[in-house]
């Protein structure tokens, strides 16, 4: 069974940094792509920054600069590290695992930033 277990949300005020992981269970990360992406109130999820199973990176234009994916394959984990948060950064932030047809996300993780 794959599991995908977000953790390190919270609410931050403006300017603050925080670090979202999400922990894979089930499946051998270091062969996805793996992504974060985010869904404000009443808005469609939108990708955030995706990191390819050689390493790649690419981020929404709206965070380039001040947040970071990364990875650890060995700890099947992959990180957000989010610095200077924008009230407008404040969303659910979700984990996905995409590779060929399979498609896993995790139940999310909240993100309030206040200003």
């Amino acid at each position: 069974q794959v599991q995908l277990v977000e953790s390190g949300g919270g609410l931050v005020q403006a300017g603050g940094s925080l670090r979202l992981s999400c922990a894979a269970s089930g499946i051998i990360l270091g062969i996805y792509v793996m992504g974060w992406y985010r869904q404000a109130p009443g808005k469609q999820r939108e990708l955030v920054a995706r990191i390819t199973n050689i390493g790649s990176t690419n981020y929404a234009d709206s965070v380039k600069g001040r947040f970071t994916i990364s990875k650890d394959n060995a700890k099947n984990t992959v990180y957000l590290q989010m610095n200077n948060l924008k009230p407008e950064d404040t969303a659910v932030y979700y984990c996905n695992a995409f590779r060929f047809t399979n498609d896993y996300w995790g139940r999310g993780t909240q993100v309030t930033v206040s200003s």
